[in-house]
């Protein structure tokens, strides 16, 4: 799992979103994150299916997005978009 801390390290925003294009709860997350004003760096696992196995073996969460917030020192893993609600508020 070197692959996915390297690129949580390396990551300069506030949040990382992994997501699939045609994903409406993908867009709620994107929309969400947006209205807070926060800075993401999204991956898509349809152009890049190498991430998608990388993250779930991380992480357990087999549904997109997958949110982590990079903010503080340490990468939190937030889940989806209704975790993400949740840990806006």
């Amino acid at each position: 799992m070197a692959k996915l801390h390297q690129l949580l390290d390396e990551t300069k925003t506030d949040f990382l979103v992994f997501r699939s294009t045609l994903c409406p709860y993908c867009g709620l997350a994107k929309r969400m994150l947006k209205g807070k004003r926060m800075s993401f760096t999204e991956i898509n696992f349809d152009i890049k299916p190498e991430w998608r196995s990388i993250v779930v073996n991380e992480t357990g969460h087999r549904t997109v997005p997958m949110i982590f917030d990079l903010r503080e020192g340490t990468p939190i893993f937030v889940g989806g978009s209704d975790n993400l609600q949740r840990y806006l508020k």
